[in-house]
Parts: structure tokens; sequence; C-alpha cells
């Protein structure tokens, strides 16, 4: 028997499943090549088609692309049976289709498991950077400021972004930061901007990715943490800064508002605020308390 034809359908579907996921994980060929122990000349290779990868390289590949070494072998037998077909759809999909259907598959049998993905949401002087770090070392996970992404992404720090390019800028580099991590990270605790939630399309995949907790405060507590951190970037030279606040708060907060959790952080500490947010997500995992 001929298994030429075979070989170079398995082969080809290996190479497009891995370059797919490698751009997906935004990593560039001499990159990717480095992690897995590739040359790049073979990582072409195989993304063409044409490198016939060993058992460990495989391996090393997936444990890359953090995906289990399964996913990249398609099925061999071309058929059109049920577990055919799902194993095409669940190949050719996203990180962000994956996470659906996980999510969908626990609802359908009855279990739920933590969160891989926790996003504290508000203005800045909401505790965001005081209360992430504290979580995520309860959570176990990592923390990640995304504002410090861009920064690294731009070569300059915020206040040069913002001065040199505008806000407009800085939020295309927020987008590129927070899609960035979420196809490469399995779980964290981020703080985006505040301005976040005006961006319709991140702001909703942040909600189906994340547990999602906006940290309230009055604004006259906001003002107060601002002048305290010698943050005042929103409402330098304006006399009616207070006034501004308030608007703002009034037009974002029914966003903030779609968020899984509101946590009051006024007269709180960020340990205290730390706990309730620990305790409420347990909570939305096991209901019962059992």
């Amino acid at each position: 028997m001929n298994d030429e034809p075979v070989k170079a359908l398995l082969l080809a579907a290996v190479g497009a499943r891995t370059r797919a996921l490698r751009l997906e994980a935004g990593l560039t060929v001499k990159e990717f090549a480095r992690r897995a122990a590739l040359s790049p000349r073979f990582v072409n290779q195989l993304e063409a088609g044409a490198g016939n990868i060993s058992i460990a390289g495989l391996a090393r590949v997936a444990a890359v692309l953090r995906r289990p070494a399964h996913e990249l072998i398609p099925p061999l037998h071309d058929d059109h049976s049920l577990g055919a077909e799902i194993w095409r759809l669940v190949s050719d999909s996203s990180s962000d289709d994956l996470h659906d259907l996980q999510q969908w598959l626990a609802t359908r049998k009855g279990s739920k498991s933590r969160p891989g993905f926790f996003a504290l949401i508000g203005l800045r002087g909401a505790g965001k950077s005081t209360v992430g770090p504290m979580l995520a070392r309860r959570l176990k996970t990592e923390f990640v400021e995304v504002d410090k992404l861009v920064e690294k992404a731009a070569g300059m720090s915020m206040g040069e972004i913002f001065a040199t390019h505008g806000e407009a800028y800085y939020r295309d580099l927020e987008r590129e930061s927070i899609l960035r991590l979420l196809a490469a990270s399995r779980g964290c605790v981020l703080v985006p901007g505040g301005s976040v939630v005006t961006d319709a399309e991140i702001w909703d995949l942040i909600k189906r990715r994340c547990f999602t907790v906006w940290l309230h405060a009055t604004p006259e507590e906001f003002m107060k943490r601002m002048r305290r951190q010698g943050d005042l970037r929103p409402m330098q030279g304006r006399p009616s800064a207070m006034d501004e606040l308030k608007a703002l708060l009034t037009r974002r907060e029914p966003l903030y508002a779609e968020s899984h959790l509101r946590i009051k952080t006024t007269g709180k500490s960020p340990a205290t605020v730390a706990a309730q947010i620990i305790k409420a997500v347990f909570r939305t995992i096991n209901p019962t308390g059992v």
C-alpha cells in the first residue's frame, strides 16, 4: 500500500495548523524556532508541509503553542463521520472559539471551573494596580498591567505616548496588547486602561474571556487617589477637574456595570477588596458551598 499521499496530507495539515497557531500567538518564525529548539529553516519547511517532524519535536512545538500535541495531528482517515467533522471544526478554531466551547461544555455538564483570566476594570485611581498583584498571588497566577505592555511596544512611557502620538495611538496599542495576551497566555490577572470599555469590540472580548471586576469608588475618592499618585493626566490644566471627572464617571458607569462583579472600594483596604473578589469567584463556581 502506498502511504505517500496520506503522509503528504498529514504533513500539510500539521504544517497549516502549526502556522495558524503560531500566528495566533504572535510569534515570529525566528522566535518560535528558538523556543521549540528547531531551526527557522525547518519551521518554514514544517509550515509548508514539507518537514517530517519527530514526535519529540512535535511535543516541543505543542508546548510552545500551549496546546496538547493531538490538536496538531488530524485523523488519518478521510471520512464524513461526526467525530471527524468535529475534529476538523475544532482544529480550525481560534483560541476564543475554543474558550467559548469549553464554557459551553462545562455548563452542559453542570460543572464550572475557575476562570483563567481576571480583569480589573475602572478609572485610574480605582486601586487596580494595588489590588491586582494581591489577587494574583492569592490565585497563584500572573499579574499583567496592560499599560506596561503598551509602553514596551511603543518604546516610551505613557506620558510620552500621549504627548507624542495621542490617545488614538495608545488605544491601538492597548487593543493589540490585549489580543496578544489573551491568545498567548493561559490565564492571569490583567489591568487594562480605564477607557477600555469604550472600545465595544475589545470590551466584549474581555467580558467573554475574563471574570471582570469593576472597582468602584466615589469621585472624591478617585480625585484624592490620583492627586496622591501625582497623576492628573486626564484633568491637567482644567480648573473644572472634579466636574469633568463626575461627567466621565456618568458616561462610563453603565459600561463598567456590565462587569461580572462590582466591588465598592471606598474606605476599604486593598487586601479586603482582594478577599472579597476571591470569595465572589468561589461562590460563583460553587454556589451551594458544598
